[in-house]
């Protein structure tokens, strides 16, 4: 009964290394997972403030041409009432019909050109408020945006730094572990790992079932799991299968 505790002991330990070394390796992937798309992370917060910073662009140039065209028409403008005036002096000056009638429609063509150039420089005066506005409204962040720009991308950079010296530690610490493990329940982890697309050897039941491949256990393998002094793998994955202690999995749950 002694040898029987004493190996049931000696696997629970030998299981909870295989368990940490899982939660390791797996904490490994997803760091290397992470330092692989720096780029496209990095590139994407560029271009968030690119855009914010497009937009601003967009509205001063609306503003800057809306400015030149108010300029443009206002001469337009003004070289047709001068023209008009010419064609109302040459209206009552006119000494026969003919004359007169040119007179008319010369002055009629330029009030109605007067009218539509009137409407145009109404319509841009819009143009040029609402941009006035929009860059009004967005005065703070046209102000900020550079500094904010830096601000995310050290925040960025500081993550990534972070992640870099993660990896390290938990490199370092899977190397340590994989260490002590005895030479069968390493090799059988190393092959497990290998073999399988996301790397996982070690896989908790969770629900009845296997957390890696969803089998459903049989109730005499969760028995088992939770009893058994001996290590047992998924009937499906082949994975390692264990249990986690009720009060660990309702602090998991409620917290």
């Amino acid at each position: 009964m002694t040898n029987i505790y004493t190996g049931e002991i000696r696997v629970k330990a030998e299981l909870e290394k295989l368990i940490e070394l899982q939660n390791t390796d797996t904490n490994i992937r997803r760091l290397k997972n992470a330092i692989k798309t720096i780029p496209e992370r990095r590139a994407e917060v560029e271009e968030e403030y690119e855009r914010h910073a497009f937009e601003i662009r967009e509205l001063e140039n609306v503003k800057a041409a809306a400015h030149t065209r108010h300029g443009e028409l206002e001469k337009q403008i003004a070289e047709s009432k001068h023209n008009l005036e010419k064609a109302d002096r040459d209206l009552k000056a006119s000494q026969n019909q003919k004359q007169y009638e040119a007179s008319m429609r010369a002055a009629d063509t330029l009030n109605k050109e007067i009218a539509e150039l009137q409407t145009k420089l109404d319509e841009n005066n819009t143009a040029v408020e609402e941009a006035d506005k929009a860059l009004a409204e967005r005065a703070e962040e046209a102000r900020t945006l550079e500094a904010d720009r830096k601000k995310a991308l050290k925040q960025f950079d500081d993550v990534v730094k972070g992640q870099h010296a993660e990896l390290e530690l938990e490199t370092h610490k899977r190397a340590e572990l994989f260490a002590i493990l005895p030479k069968n329940y390493a090799g059988v982890y190393d092959r497990l790992s290998t073999r399988s697309r996301d790397g996982v050897a070690v896989a908790e039941v969770k629900n009845g079932s296997c957390s890696s491949c969803f089998m459903a256990l049989r109730p005499q393998m969760m028995l088992d799991i939770k009893t058994s002094s001996n290590v047992i793998n998924c009937e499906s994955c082949g994975r390692i299968l264990y249990s986690a202690p009720q009060e660990k999995a309702d602090s998991v749950v409620n917290n």
